[in-house]
């Protein structure tokens, strides 16, 4: 055993300086993920603390943003974290807002270098906590694992940068296309395996979204039911002009338990928003666009005011379809099933052949994997 254990040891020694901070930058890249859609307005953080290559402290930012990352790590490393090195998935913030800074707190505890993904695009950061930790005398490293950071916090960035939360669409297509029976009748696409790696999803988003169509014809709940999970529901998001949500559905009788808002226009009934209220449900007013619908770009805008940096897009044809002709998804999830439903069967995109989505310069694939008995691909943003 102690052999082992000298082996191990000396084979990390041997690596190249870059392989061992890649290892450990993966490490609280790893750990950082396990917050996404929970920390919300604040980003999911990991940051790992080693010295002479023994891991001393580890953390992530807790469920509503805090503690950070960094103050996890140095907590649980204590006297240990002097003269260790930090690897930090964003930089360390530099302001004092419902906690201290993070850049002090190392400084603080010692820590003799610092290796940070990205920078903070937030205008309260933006470098500031680098140039305080090099003031201070800490070896400051940046742009290791930068891409997997970026996309890690795609919903933090997009939201300080574009004002709107970073929007992931989800498509369960059949073999050709479609993602309904006639008539827009549920059906179910897609496997077991697929339904699992969604809930993942939607534990991983904010909040999700679908527009009342889906709502009226499904009556879902839109949780994450995979087991222990529950918890990790995001906020219900309908888009409903006319406030046709009947108060007596599973969206708005489970709205106490998991947040359920609504957007509407400022036209809609006043006695419907009265007893949708009731059920616990929050109404947001946002104008409608030229064509009728909802305005998404000021829907998002208004999402993000409210701290929502992720979002999952699982509506129908008509939403999915207007989320792309609007330019306003980041990412496309589409999960093909062998499924054959026919011409009569609902189209994933209202408005367009789902195959212009796939030549869009606007994307690239990102990758593709089998999933049980359906293929998935993700696509990007480029």
């Amino acid at each position: 055993m102690i052999s082992h254990v000298l082996d191990e040891k000396t084979a990390r020694q041997s690596e190249p300086a870059n392989a061992v901070d890649q290892r450990y930058m993966q490490l609280a890249l790893t750990l950082g993920r396990r917050s996404l859609g929970r920390t919300w307005p604040n980003p999911a953080v990991g940051c790992v603390l080693v010295k002479d290559d023994v891991i001393v402290g580890r953390g992530w930012t807790a469920p509503g943003g805090r503690p950070h990352a960094e103050t996890q790590a140095l907590a649980r490393a204590g006297a240990a974290a002097r003269g260790a090195t930090a690897y930090v998935t964003l930089e360390p913030c530099s302001h004092h807002g419902k906690t201290p800074p993070c850049a002090d707190a190392l400084i603080a505890a010692g820590v003799a270098r610092v290796v940070s993904a990205i920078e903070d695009p937030n205008p309260e950061v933006v470098g500031q906590g680098h140039a305080r930790l090099r003031a201070a005398g800490v070896i400051v490293d940046v742009g290791l694992c930068a891409e997997d950071a970026r996309r890690d916090h795609a919903g933090h960035i997009r939201r300080i940068v574009s004002r709107r939360p970073h929007v992931t669409l989800k498509l369960g297509v059949s073999a050709d296309e479609k993602i309904g029976a006639a008539g827009g009748k549920p059906f179910a696409v897609t496997g077991e395996a697929a339904w699992v790696k969604v809930h993942l999803q939607r534990a991983q988003h904010d909040a999700i979204l679908i527009g009342i169509g889906t709502a009226l014809s499904d009556d879902p709940l839109l949780t994450c039911r995979l087991p222990g999970m529950e918890q990790r529901s995001p906020v219900r998001i309908v888009l409903d002009r006319q406030l046709r949500l009947p108060p007596s559905g599973r969206l708005a009788k489970s709205a106490r338990k998991t947040p359920l808002w609504i957007c509407t226009s400022a036209s809609h009934e006043p006695s419907a928003a009265t007893l949708i209220a009731a059920e616990g449900a929050h109404m947001i007013v946002v104008p409608t666009a030229e064509r009728g619908g909802l305005d998404l770009s000021a829907v998002l805008g208004e999402l993000a005011k409210r701290g929502i940096t992720r979002l999952l897009v699982e509506g129908g044809s008509r939403v999915a379809g207007s989320f792309v002709i609007s330019d306003l998804v980041d990412e496309v999830w589409l999960y093909r099933s062998k499924t054959t439903i026919g011409t009569d069967g609902v189209p994933a995109l209202q408005g367009m052949a789902l195959s212009a989505l796939a030549q869009s310069p606007r994307f690239t694939q990102r990758g593709a994997c089998t999933i049980g008995d359906d293929e998935l691909s993700i696509s990007e943003r480029a």
